[in-house]
C-alpha cells in the first residue's frame, strides 16, 4: 500500500514561513482555491491556510529555546474526519492515502473540523466549505512538470530542506529512511489516528568554551594591515579613533 506523507525535521526548521506562503500561492490559484484572506492583519484575522507554522519558546529563563512547529493535515491512516462527514465529502484515497474534501459535496457543517484532534481543517469563509492540505495532489501527478518538481509546493520552497515528501510505507524511500534513522515520530499517537506525517525530533548540540578561549592572544588588526607593517607597539585605529 502507498501512503504519501510529509516528514518535517524540527531540527532545521527556522520558521521562515516560506512553506506557508508558497502553499497559499499555489493552492489559491489551483484546484483547491480560492483560499479566503479577507482580514489578514486586523485584531481578529480571518483567512484559510493549509499550512501554518507555530512558534514556541520552551524552557525557563535564561535557558530557553525557540521551537518552530509546522502543522497541516497529517493524512491519518484512520482519519476521524471521514466517518463523521454526513455527505461523504471527506474521504481517503486508496491509491495514495491522501485525505481530501470533495467541494461539490461539502455543506460546511464543520463536523470534520470538530472530529480532527489536530485542528487541521479550516472553513473557507468565502465559499462556506471545508478546506485542508491536499499534499498538492494537482502538482505531484502533473506530468507536464519535471519529475524533480512533482512535490508539494511547501517542500519545493523550504530553504533548509526541513520538509521531505514520499511514501512512508516504502521502507526504501527517503522519508521512511529518515523516520527510521532519525527517530521520527507521529503527533499525538494516543488518539489512534495513525498520522502519516511524521516529525524528526530536535537534536541537542552543545559546545564547551574554555576560559582561555575567551581571551584574545593578539589583536588581528596589528597583523592584517597593508605593507609596510607598523611596529607592534603602534596604536590601532580602534585605539585612537572615536567611532
Amino acid at each position: 500500500m502507498t501512503q504519501l506523507a510529509l516528514v518535517i525535521d524540527l531540527n532545521v526548521c527556522v520558521g521562515c514561513h516560506a512553506c506557508v506562503t508558497s502553499c497559499k500561492e499555489w493552492n489559491t490559484s489551483g484546484t483547491a482555491g480560492f483560499l479566503a484572506d479577507e482580514n489578514p492583519y486586523a485584531k481578529d484575522p480571518t483567512g484559510t491556510f493549509f499550512n501554518r507554522v507555530q512558534t514556541f519558546e520552551i524552557g525557563e529563563f535564561p535557558n530557553t529555546e525557540t521551537v518552530h512547529f509546522p502543522q497541516s493535515c497529517l493524512h491519518c491512516e484512520d482519519p476521524p474526519c471521514v466517518p463523521v462527514c454526513p455527505t461523504g465529502a471527506s474521504y481517503k484515497r486508496e491509491e495514495d492515502g491522501i485525505v481530501l474534501v470533495d467541494s461539490e459535496k461539502c455543506i460546511g457543517c464543520s463536523y470534520c473540523s470538530w472530529a480532527c484532534p489536530y485542528g487541521a481543517r479550516e472553513l473557507d469563509e468565502n465559499q462556506k466549505i471545508m478546506k485542508k492540505c491536499t499534499l498538492c495532489v494537482d502538482r505531484i501527478y502533473d506530468e507536464t512538470l519535471p519529475e524533480a518538481e512533482r512535490k508539494p509546493a511547501c517542500v519545493m520552497a523550504c530553504p533548509t530542506e526541513a520538509r521531505l515528501f514520499g511514501d512512508v510505507d516504502d521502507p526504501e524511500s527517503e522519508v521512511a529512511t529518515a523516520i527510521r534513522e532519525s527517530g521520527g515520530y507521529q503527533l499525538m499517537p494516543e488518539w489512534g489516528t495513525k498520522p502519516a506525517n511524521h516529525y524528526l525530533p530536535r537534536r541537542k548540540a552543545s559546545i564547551t568554551i574554555h576560559e582561555d578561549e575567551l581571551v584574545r592572544a593578539d589583536n588581528p588588526l596589528k597583523k592584517e594591515r597593508k605593507l609596510p607593517m607598523p611596529d607592534e607597539d603602534d596604536p590601532t585605529l580602534d585605539e585612537i579613533t572615536s567611532w
